[in-house]
């Protein structure tokens, strides 16, 4: 009989050695990695999707103030100064007219207008710039050892197996985090909530509608007038999260478009669209954000509904404080320090859900709603805008709280 064949022999992974591993290659993952580094902390950042795939993904983006700030003074890029539009207040449309919310005059701030795609392509340039290690286009992630020596095991983009040894490890991946389901269940605690309602987005090439973003509230439901640049806006319509995008034809979605805000005295400017898609909503929050030497930040620890405009602003402020952190407990040695990023980071993150539910419970109409419920948000609406103390609350909420200090 022939010899049996021996076992292939298991691939040798090329180990890698680093302070901190970053699983998640997008804004907030690549912010953390460029923060690290300008206080002289090694990093490796993983991510699934390639570089081109993230830059084609379209993603709108409202920056608060705060979040310019840091992506301009940490020296990722001024184009968000070149090419945004800053944003001085928002109109909140209802009962037939329009209220113009003005951040300027009630708390001296603005909110800049610039793509989450763009923020991406910032950051991307900015790591490559300053030699730093990001390896898009992997797979087969894992994560292994996370009360210990943590490791990220994955084949890279050329097809190798590939190790990352860290002191640290830091899930920036995602709503869908490998990471935040690797901390057992056991040791965690989650709190959600889901809408009964999503958001069908489109992009279309027109002129812009308005100059500022306009929020509608209105007897069909809820519609955003938002833009995009000077040739390609973004608009959004109240819709089930079970419709199918492709099912709607261009006439039905203008014809849903229009009629919420025509009911509040507003025209659109129409052109072809060119991309359309439902955005299911949830908010979400996992607690603690450590589990052993894993940390979470970003979409990986909490998600909230678009209304407020709050997601990425969370995930730079989140890695805004992380950074902080680690740079003190590596440089003491000191893991121990980074229970200070959770009470940081989640007092920021219950505002800001705060914030989101009312935004959303607000404008948009539940599926059951009676006669009286829609009246009720109007009277809220109503409220709202003729109080300098409830406009001032939204306008602080939306162009972002100060980030505490270490």
């Amino acid at each position: 009989m022939p010899a049996p064949t021996p076992p292939a022999p298991a691939r040798t992974r090329a180990v890698t050695r680093t302070a901190v591993g970053i699983v998640g290659g997008g804004p907030a993952g690549l912010m953390l990695a460029h923060l690290l580094s300008l206080s002289g902390i090694d990093s490796v950042v993983v991510e699934v999707r390639s570089r081109t795939e993230i830059e084609q993904t379209h993603r709108a983006g409202i920056l608060e103030q705060d979040s310019v700030r840091l992506l301009t003074e940490t020296g990722v890029s001024d184009r968000v100064l070149r090419e945004g539009f800053r944003h001085e207040g928002i109109e909140l449309a209802f009962g037939g007219a329009s209220h113009r919310i003005d951040f300027e005059a009630l708390v001296g701030a603005t909110a800049q207008l610039y793509p989450q795609t763009d923020v991406f392509t910032d950051l991307a340039d900015a790591r490559e710039r300053d030699g730093g290690d990001v390896r898009f286009g992997v797979a087969d992630v894992a994560v292994h050892d996370l009360t210990g020596e943590p490791r990220i095991t994955f084949t890279d983009a050329e097809g190798r197996a590939q190790e990352v040894c860290c002191q640290v490890l830091v899930g920036c991946d995602g709503s869908r985090s490998l990471c935040r389901r690797a901390v057992p269940e056991g040791e965690r605690r989650q709190f959600f909530r889901e809408y009964p309602f999503a958001w069908f987005g489109i992009l279309c090439e027109a002129p812009p509608s308005a100059p500022e973003l306009v929020y509608h509230h209105s007897d069909r439901g809820f519609a955003l007038i938002s833009q995009r640049t000077e040739s390609l806006q973004r608009m959004y319509f109240q819709c089930d999260p079970a419709d199918d995008p492709e099912s709607f034809s261009d006439d039905r979605i203008w014809e849903e478009l229009q009629s919420r805000v025509g009911a509040n005295g507003h025209t659109l400017r129409q052109g072809p669209i060119t991309s359309r898609s439902v955005l299911p909503f949830r908010s979400f929050v996992q607690e603690p954000v450590r589990h052993g030497n894993l940390l979470l930040a970003g979409d990986a620890a909490h998600t909230v509904p678009p209304t407020g405009a709050k997601g990425l602003n969370l995930a730079l402020a989140d890695v805004r404080v992380l950074a902080e952190e680690l740079e003190r407990a590596l440089g003491r040695q000191d893991l121990g320090l980074l229970d200070a990023y959770g009470e940081r980071a989640l007092a920021r993150v219950w505002k800001a859900q705060h914030f989101s539910y009312w935004m959303t419970t607000m404008l948009h109409r539940l599926p059951d709603a009676s006669d009286f419920d829609v009246r009720r948000q109007e009277g809220e609406l109503a409220g709202l805008v003729g109080s300098t103390a409830g406009s001032t609350y939204l306008a602080e909420g939306y162009t972002g709280w100060p980030t505490s200090r270490a």
